[in-house]
């Protein structure tokens, strides 16, 4: 990982260095001052975007968002959210009942599909992450993702999806859940490309309503497939 000044921070997020020094002085942005000048942590920065990513829910704001992601990661790796999710990684109803069963359910899930060879050890990063900070939504969503990519247990990114029939309590504030994706990223700008898309999407009118309404894997993937054609247009 590396560290930026102010000037290579600003050239990173393609943001003026007058913008991130307003932010930083804040406290709105990660950084700290060495010999008095202004020093930013990549990890620190990818884990800030992150949480601008899961915060945020106004479609607008997540566009906006999308477009400093696609600036500073590699656009020619992009794929849709169908292409990282395929049926295989998808199980509708999901029969897991609580926080740890869920987490588990997921992880086996996307083994099966070829891409990922040590479930136990994803689920246990997931769940460090969850415990450091849920990432249930009021809306009924959980992002599940490990707090770094585990690079040496992927082939490649990867994500699996699973709709409850009834929603069960995700998150320590109480809050029930309902759909849940599991983001095995290769690295961390396939991570913050996908945590991207998906917040997109779900912000999207109508497409969780869509997506509850499926009744088994292949309808779910179709849902996918025509929210990433309506994003891309």
């Amino acid at each position: 990982m590396e560290e930026f000044d102010l000037a290579q921070l600003a050239q990173y997020l393609h943001i003026t260095p007058a913008k991130v020094e307003k932010m930083a002085i804040r406290g709105r942005l990660p950084g700290r001052k060495v010999a008095g000048q202004w020093r930013f942590n990549e990890a620190e920065i990818h884990h800030w975007l992150e949480e601008q990513i899961g915060a945020s829910d106004d479609s607008v704001e997540l566009e906006r968002v999308q477009r400093v992601v696609d600036r500073m990661t590699d656009e020619t790796n992009d794929r849709e959210l169908h292409e990282l999710c395929t049926v295989d990684t998808i199980e509708v109803p999901l029969r897991a009942r609580t926080r740890s069963s869920v987490i588990r359910s997921m992880c086996d899930l996307v083994a099966a599909s070829g891409l990922m060879w040590d479930a136990p050890a994803m689920a246990e990063a997931v769940k460090s992450r969850e415990q450091m900070h849920p990432t249930a939504l009021d809306c009924g969503v959980a992002l599940l993702h490990p707090r770094r990519p585990q690079t040496s247990i992927l082939a490649d990114t990867v994500v699996g999806l699973a709709i409850s029939q009834a929603p069960i309590p995700f998150s320590d504030s109480g809050h029930m859940t309902d759909v849940f994706f599991l983001i095995c990223s290769y690295d961390d700008s396939a991570h913050l490309r996908t945590l991207a898309k998906i917040s997109r999407l779900i912000a999207m009118e109508s497409f969780l309503d869509r997506l509850r309404a499926c009744e088994n894997p292949g309808e779910a993937w179709h849902c996918l497939q025509e929210a990433d054609v309506l994003l891309s247009a």
